[in-house]
């Protein structure tokens, strides 16, 4: 199973939030460079980089971080936040992401989204199915759509996606475990769909203790995204290290 710290921007700096609430922001740091460099030192070889502002403004913003952290680690970013259009997408890729997350793009305009599978690869799309009480949501969780997580999940295993990141609203940044049943649910249920492809899946929100990680890894979840958990020193980059 994959360990993929994650880094949040707003302004430049990282940034953690609370279920998704701009209000809530606490900065951890000036520098995300400086924040990936330590996950690198530490034997990590993966990053979830999300454009919080991209995300608000519905375009990507915050590309300058990604290039910069791409160009000075060997860090795999996958990015997110805001993706809406062929030209952000050409950035984000430009700027060195090795896969893009697309969440709201997927419920709002399934067309454009699809073109990107078919003209990138289905390595490098993600489907984000961020879960708000089982419903996907969207534009930066601020909206809720009226998909369904896993039927929307399985409509995409049918166009080929393979990596699917879902996170459980209500666990986001509150420290308190991740959403075992909704994985189990999800693994279960798209392991037995008729497209034959099964998925990905990589955890994400809740991450509180290194003890839940062999949990998810049983499971079957391919990732796991770890956000607060290290920042509030509850999962050091030690137990990281032999983690990994």
């Amino acid at each position: 199973m994959r360990i993929i710290p994650a880094i949040d921007i707003i302004d430049g700096k990282c940034v953690r939030l609370t279920k998704g609430d701009y209000g809530t922001k606490k900065i951890y740091s000036e520098s995300p460079l400086e924040i990936a460099k330590t996950f690198e030192a530490s034997g990590i070889e993966y990053l979830h980089l999300v454009d919080l502002d991209g995300a608000k403004a519905k375009h990507i913003v915050n590309y300058k971080v990604l290039e910069q952290i791409a160009s000075k680690t060997s860090l795999k970013i996958d990015f997110g936040g805001g993706l809406k259009t062929n030209e952000d997408l050409h950035i984000a890729f430009n700027s060195g992401a090795r896969q893009i997350t697309g969440g709201s793009i997927a419920v709002k305009d399934p067309e454009t989204f699809q073109g990107w599978i078919s003209k990138y690869g289905a390595a490098k799309i993600i489907l984000g199915a961020d879960s708000d009480k089982g419903k996907v949501a969207i534009s930066g969780w601020m909206e809720q759509s009226k998909e369904e997580v896993i039927p929307f999940i399985k409509s995409y295993q049918k166009k080929s996606i393979q990596y699917v990141i879902c996170t459980d609203i209500s666990k986001d940044g509150m420290l308190e475990g991740p959403s075992v049943e909704l994985y189990k649910q999800i693994i279960t249920e798209c392991s037995n769909s008729s497209s034959g492809q099964s998925i990905k899946l990589i955890a994400s929100g809740g991450i509180s203790a290194i003890e839940e990680l062999p949990i998810l890894k049983a499971l079957g979840c391919e990732g796991v995204i770890i956000g607060k958990a290290i920042y509030e020193n509850r999962i050091s980059l030690k137990q990281l290290e032999k983690f990994v």
